[in-house]
Formats: C-alpha cells, structure tokens, sequence
C-alpha cells in the first residue's frame, strides 16, 4: 500500500492546525475512534475538542503527571478538565515512563526516550502517552489508536500505533507515521546531497 506521511520543515506549534487536521482523516480511514494527545497546558486539548467536534472521536488527553516541571505545579486547568469530559473526552494523569531516572536509579528510561527522539521529540512523546494511557485502562492492549505530540508546545507529530501497557512493551508497535517535523535535534535537518532536491511532501 502507499500513503502520505507530511513532514513539517519546523517543529513547534505553528503545526498544531494541521497535524489535527491530518491526525483525524487518518483515524477516519482506518475507523479509529480514539485519539490521545499530548497537552501540557490545556491548549491542544481544547483546540481538538473544538475541531473534533460531532466527529465521533474520543480524545484521550494526556498533560503532564504531577510534580513534573514548573517547582511541581500542574499546568493544565481543572476547569478544562470538567468541560473537556461533560464532551466525552477524558483528561488522564499519570506517570511519566520515560522520565523516572532519580526513582528507578537507572539510564534506561532515558536510553528508551533518547532512540525515540532519533525520530523527532514529538515520537518520543506519543509513545511515552500511548504507554501511560495503557496502563490506565484509557485504550486496551492491541487497540489501534491515533497519537499525538509535538516538540514543547503545540502538535507536530502524529502515527497510528498499536496499544500496549508498560509492561509489555515490546507489543507496542508504531505502524504509520501520519506526520512529524524533519528537525530531529537542535540545529535543523541536514541538507539534501548537493544538487539533489528532497523528495518528500513537505508542510
């Protein structure tokens, strides 16, 4: 089979529109109903809601678990939370996988994060939520299910993937990209070789 995988020429929020957009036609075309999504502050999460709206879609919305960042202040509004389920959605805190160094007394999980962001920050971050959403019952092992992250704020990053929890996690399985920024570490993508032009469909 062939299909379009759209690569953003920068990461970051400026994708968010599209990368929904995209996220929702390929859970169209496979019959998903699920979609989990990264949201730290509560702006992704309230976009898709708007977007996704008489879609059929539930959105699984991952923020960050507390005690994460910010002298451990949880940054995503409560009252969002409220208005996003009263909708049928589902705001769900949990740990996060691949930030338990100090807990584990390990490199492993950074290990794990760091061959994901070989793809894009994004990649590591939908799996790392798909994980989390596992393990809170959010979507069953071996469900299919469209994800979504992004580099910091806003989305640039979406697969469809196959659900598994923590541990068994060699059952998780990433079966198409839908999208993701080319820039995979600070300082952009390398240049085509001289005198040839990319030959991906580019955003």
């Amino acid at each position: 089979m062939e299909e379009k995988i759209v690569y953003f020429e920068q990461p970051g929020k400026d994708n968010t529109e599209e990368t929904l957009k995209l996220a929702l036609e390929r859970a169209k075309a496979r019959g998903i109903k699920k979609i989990v999504l990264a949201s730290t502050r509560g702006d992704n999460a309230r976009l898709a809601a708007e977007r996704y709206a008489g879609s059929g879609i539930k959105i699984i919305v991952i923020p960050h678990q507390y005690g994460f960042g910010m002298a451990g202040k949880q940054l995503f509004p409560e009252e969002l939370i409220t208005q996003l389920e009263s909708q049928g959605h589902k705001v769900y805190f949990s740990t996060m996988l691949f930030h338990q160094e100090d807990f584990l007394g390990t490199n492993t999980t950074r290990a794990l994060a760091n061959i994901l962001r070989t793809f894009c920050q994004g990649m590591k971050v939908c799996v790392e939520i798909l994980l989390m959403a596992a393990n809170g019952g959010q979507v069953m092992i071996g469900e299919s299910v469209v994800v979504v992250a992004g580099s910091g704020r806003g989305a640039d990053t979406a697969v469809v993937a196959i659900a598994a929890t923590s541990n068994r996690i060699s059952d998780v399985h990433v079966t198409e990209i839908i999208c993701k920024p080319l820039q995979t570490k600070a300082g952009g993508p390398p240049p085509p070789p001289p005198g040839q032009a990319p030959t991906m469909e580019k955003k």
